[in-house]
């Protein structure tokens, strides 16, 4: 199945960590475990170089931007799913950067960006419009509507609008964690004229089930999220793709039990993300899990003063002990020596 067929069916998308050492240096062998976790899970794709994967990795002292995308790419590739997964890699900063960005993950292969404005903070409609075309001359473009707490901007129906007209987006991750700018970005895709070809995925790893679950009826049709593409999901992801496989096929029937899961997978993502403290430790939250699965060797950032906030194992291990259907820690390790090799 072509990639774009596979993101309009929509399919479970985890955002892709970083492994690193004590040192804070590419643990390769566990980035490529990660890789091949997700694929055995059966993600229907990967977002490499995105906020799960710290953006830090484009520092030149850094220098892991071109490594990561390349290990992952590698992965999928030997894996024999390559054809069943959408790889998309992040792309962030001002034009030149995110276009030059563009431009190495299409060399390597990948088959869209996923596009931060989070580095226009001060720019202009207009100029945040140019920026999006500029990139989708290069790559199809994933749309992120990333929210303020963790470096996004508060983006209007208007900018929106004009988003979803440039003839090169093919899908739009919503992340805004706010009811109501994730009704702008749904209307304005139904409002464009291209709701057929832009497909909607949620990044509201606060309202994950719900989201896939509703219909949107806005000028005169009826829009649905079709898929996720979340950190939440870079974790326990085998249920996460049993979730979403679920979800599609649902009745209304289904409806009660699904509304009560939604609430126990945001209770989890509060612990994973840490919510308590806005979001501080949401990527340690993520490498705590990962760690205790075996994924990782450690839950070290880049950053050697982001970690987990207080409280937050406390929280984490409540939601592990209240849920246990929700992780898939047999699965792992079931698997876990084989991913290592």
């Amino acid at each position: 199945m072509a990639w774009h067929d596979l993101v309009a069916r929509g399919v479970a998308i985890p955002a892709h960590p970083l492994a690193l050492t004590a040192e804070r240096k590419l643990d390769e062998p566990h980035q490529r475990a990660l890789t091949r976790y997700y694929i055995s899970a059966g993600a229907g794709g990967l977002a490499v170089g995105v906020h799960t994967t710290q953006f830090a990795i484009r520092d030149e002292k850094v220098g892991l931007f071109r490594p990561v995308l390349s290990l992952a790419m590698e992965e999928a590739r030997r894996s024999g799913r390559r054809d069943k997964l959408v790889m998309v890699a992040g792309v962030v900063g001002p034009t030149k950067q995110a276009v030059s960005e563009a431009e190495l993950a299409r060399e390597l292969g990948y088959d869209c960006v996923l596009l931060s404005l989070a580095a226009l903070k001060s720019a202009t409609l207009d100029e945040m419009v140019d920026h999006a075309r500029a990139v989708a001359s290069v790559m199809p473009v994933f749309g992120f509507y990333l929210q303020p707490a963790v470096g996004g901007r508060e983006l209007p129906y208007s900018f929106w609008r004009r988003f979803a007209e440039i003839e090169n987006v093919v899908a739009i991750k919503m992340a805004p964690f706010n009811r109501y700018q994730t009704l702008d970005v749904v209307r304005a895709v139904a409002e464009s004229g291209r709701a057929e070809a832009i497909t909607l995925y949620t990044g509201n790893d606060d309202n994950i089930v719900p989201d896939l679950m509703t219909e949107f009826p806005i000028g005169g049709r009826t829009l649905r999220i079709r898929g996720g593409l979340l950190g939440h999901w870079a974790c326990w992801t085998q249920r996460a793709v049993e979730l979403l496989e679920r979800v599609q096929r649902a009745g209304a029937g289904d409806f009660p039990a699904l509304l009560r899961l939604g609430v126990e997978v945001t209770d989890s993502n509060a612990a994973f993300f840490d919510a308590a403290n806005r979001f501080h430790g949401c990527i340690a939250g993520i490498h705590e899990v990962l760690r205790r699965q075996g994924l990782l060797r450690g839950r070290w950032c880049l950053d050697a003063n982001e970690d987990l906030s207080p409280g937050q194992m406390d929280e984490i291990d409540r939601v592990y002990a209240s849920y246990p259907h929700l992780n898939d820690d047999t699965f792992v390790r079931e698997h876990i020596d084989e991913w290592l090799r």
